[in-house]
């Protein structure tokens, strides 16, 4: 096909090598036919991409009930194609009806993943609470004790009489 070209219809590239020109009608590549008619609209291809996270699947519990109600009624050879079309594999319907037999029905509800929570954290913060506010009271006890033993010694110094302070018998 080159050979029989003119040079007019030849374009010379930078480093001399040629290409042919092309007009409007023409195409880069030989037009396919393969018999039949076209589809009215092309087919829609799956996505090629691959996501770099793995989507992690949950099913509520009406769907997870729903699903085991069909499959009970389900006769042989119907069960395969029930759950292609549903995208489940056979473990999920085998751990769900353990699940129903054993009568969890909190199973049938998506848990929360990761560290579960400490029922005692109420408890362990009205301790440490308390905690803290004891420490803080006894560091203004011992200053008011430091301020009274200030004050004796001044009196004695200056030759004056305190009363007698009461203790209550449980104080120490």
């Amino acid at each position: 096909m080159k050979k029989k070209m003119k040079l007019k219809e030849m374009v010379v590239l930078g480093a001399g090598v040629e290409t042919p020109t092309m007009s409007g009608g023409e195409r880069s590549e030989p037009e396919r036919r393969g018999g039949g008619s076209t589809p009215a609209s092309p087919p829609v291809a799956a996505d090629p991409e691959v996501s770099s996270r793995r989507i992690r699947r949950k099913f509520s519990a009406a769907y997870k009930r729903r699903i085991l109600q069909e499959t009970d009624k389900c006769q042989s050879g119907e069960l395969g194609a029930f759950l292609r079309r549903e995208g489940l594999y056979y473990s999920n319907l085998t751990k769900w009806r353990k699940q129903r037999e054993s009568g969890e029905l909190s199973s049938l509800q998506p848990r929360k993943r990761g560290k579960k929570p400490n029922p005692d954290k109420p408890l362990i913060q009205e301790n440490e609470k308390l905690r803290r506010e004891n420490m803080r009271l006894e560091k203004r006890l011992h200053q008011a004790e430091t301020i009274i033993d200030v004050q004796k010694k001044l009196c004695d110094l200056l030759g004056l009489t305190v009363p007698p302070i009461e203790q209550i018998e449980n104080d120490e």
